[in-house]
């Protein structure tokens, strides 16, 4: 087990729920309900109640929970559960073993972002014991590595069920400082079916992969377009909306006519620019391929199917969420906007105020050997220890 310095109390108290937690092989593709179990297990310790809310399926689970009184003007800390795959990457140690090296802890998600939900988890006690006038409320959601699928349906609940909240945190990885904005993003799904020839006969048969470079050229000159039109002074790095084409599959053989070939893109757009407006030509190009080859063969055609939408988050300098977390953080930095999507923009959308502000850097994020600094993790339960007194 990891060690670290006696001073560090919350941190210590820390290290072992980041430990299981980082056990917990919470894959998005797989389930996260034994890490759901284990933290209803522990609040259920200290009597605090909690609440599940499930994927259609009952495989995965959001669960939420309040820490203290039942009134307005408490503190939201959201996480998300599930973490990137490790698969085919190059790990110098086990990725769900919490491994420390000199000043860092080595494991998938000990950055993005299972370190902010464990200092909470280690917080409930103190806030439990505090009686505070004001409550923390635990949100914790599943499905975020892949278009924030699980969040807005608890999210709803809490707009239902909660006494409405002063601020929303958002732990996700800025280094303890706050972040006040990011991109939303959108994916698509694009599915051309074909017919199948033989390859010389390419009369007699529609290629679908030669429909998807036609379709996926038009996305590439689209991405190259918004890159000249960026506006430098968006506060993003990039500064424009970006659009990449991250999966492709299609085709049996390089002699069959492809049958089907399939592809996912995203966009990630700042505040002001309209995603719907920006990928409609695309759409609508998608619409004519595919009555150009339905004409020639019953069966074929084009599918654009929507795979995510999450909404940016809108800077709001001035808002309660804002003045809070730089108070807690000490933080009186600039306005910092991140490229990313994160539930931050879900929870504004909701009418939540909303930050972004969390232990660990982005750019650990997703790597092999992803790791987060022990000084990033003593700076989270500082973050934790001011709140707990603000909430008095």
């Amino acid at each position: 087990m990891p060690t670290l310095p006696p001073t560090a109390d919350l941190a210590e108290r820390a290290l072992p729920i980041l430990d299981r937690l980082i056990a917990f092989d919470t894959t998005s593709r797989d389930s996260n309900l034994a890490l759901i179990v284990y933290v209803e297990q522990l609040l259920g310790a200290l009597g605090v109640a909690s609440t599940r809310v499930s994927n259609a399926a009952g495989t995965k689970a959001n669960l939420y929970a309040t820490l203290g009184p039942a009134v307005p003007g408490g503190v939201v800390l959201s996480g998300h559960t599930d973490v990137v795959p490790v698969d085919g990457q190059a790990w110098t140690s086990n990725p769900f073993v919490l491994t420390q090296r000199g000043d860092r802890l080595f494991g998938r998600g000990t950055c993005d972002m299972k370190a902010f939900i464990a200092l909470a988890l280690a917080a409930a006690p103190d806030i439990v014991a505090a009686q505070l006038t004001r409550p923390v409320h635990l949100a914790l959601s599943y499905d975020e590595e892949v278009g924030c699928l699980g969040a807005p349906d608890m999210i709803r609940e809490l707009v239902r069920d909660l006494p409405s909240p002063l601020a929303v945190i958002v732990g996700e990885p800025t280094n303890m400082e706050v972040v006040s904005g990011h991109k939303g993003i959108s994916s698509w799904i694009v599915t051309v079916k074909g017919h199948e020839a033989h390859s010389s006969l390419t009369h007699l048969g529609v290629s679908a992969n030669m429909v998807a470079v036609r379709l996926m050229q038009a996305l590439a000159d689209l991405a190259d377009m918004l890159e000249r039109d960026a506006d430098p002074h968006s506060g993003f790095d990039p500064p424009h909306s970006t659009l990449t084409i991250g999966q492709i599959h299609g085709g049996t053989a390089v002699n069959i006519l492809a049958g089907e070939c399939t592809f996912v893109f995203d966009l990630r757009t700042p505040p002001g620019d309209d995603p719907e407006a920006i990928i409609a030509p695309f759409l609508a190009m998608a619409a004519r391929e595919d009555a150009a080859i339905k004409a020639r063969f019953p069966g074929t055609g084009v599918a654009v199917v929507r795979r995510s939408k999450t909404p940016c988050l809108v800077p709001d300098l001035d808002s309660p969420a804002e003045r809070l977390a730089r108070r807690l953080a000490g933080d009186n930095g600039p306005a910092r906007m991140v490229p990313y999507a994160a539930e931050a923009g879900q929870f504004q959308q909701a009418g939540f105020s909303t930050i972004i502000c969390g232990p660990g850097s982005i750019e650990q994020a997703h790597q092999p050997d992803e790791y987060l600094e022990i000084a990033q993790f003593e700076r989270g339960a500082t973050f934790m220890q001011r709140l707990v007194e603000a909430l008095r």
